[in-house]
């Protein structure tokens, strides 16, 4: 099975950036999908972000739009969330997930294989 580990959450002020991580040592990373998801305590699991397996392709929701980045270097078989202006809403436990196939970036969870087991990010006003 593939293995995503994310790292990078914490607490912080409003205002302020953070930057998660998620890699893995699977070798086929290069060829891969992969999404960022969140859900905060009560609330249904949220899209975040996603990119295709070259970066070429990138989706946000809109609620992040112009302040999130969704990264990636396949080199070093990582992708990013770099957050930035982050705001009490942006709390939330943040996952990484990976699909295996090349093509597209979808929203919806059920089109995503392998989950990594979550950080925390949580921002104080």
């Amino acid at each position: 099975q593939v293995q995503l580990v994310e790292s990078g959450g914490g607490l912080v002020q409003a205002g302020v950036s953070l930057r998660l991580s998620c890699v893995t040592s699977e070798r086929a990373f290069s060829t891969y999908g992969m999404g960022w998801f969140r859900q905060a305590p009560g609330k249904e699991r949220e899209f975040v972000a996603a990119i295709n397996w070259s970066g070429s392709s990138i989706t946000y929701i809109n609620s992040v739009k112009g302040r999130f980045t969704i990264s990636r270097d396949n080199a070093k078989n990582t992708v990013y969330l770099q957050m930035n202006s982050l705001k009490p809403e942006d709390t939330a436990v943040y996952y990484c997930a990976a699909r295996m196939t090349r093509g597209g970036t979808p929203s919806a969870a059920a089109e995503y294989d392998y989950w990594g087991q979550g950080t925390q990010v949580t921002v104080s006003s």
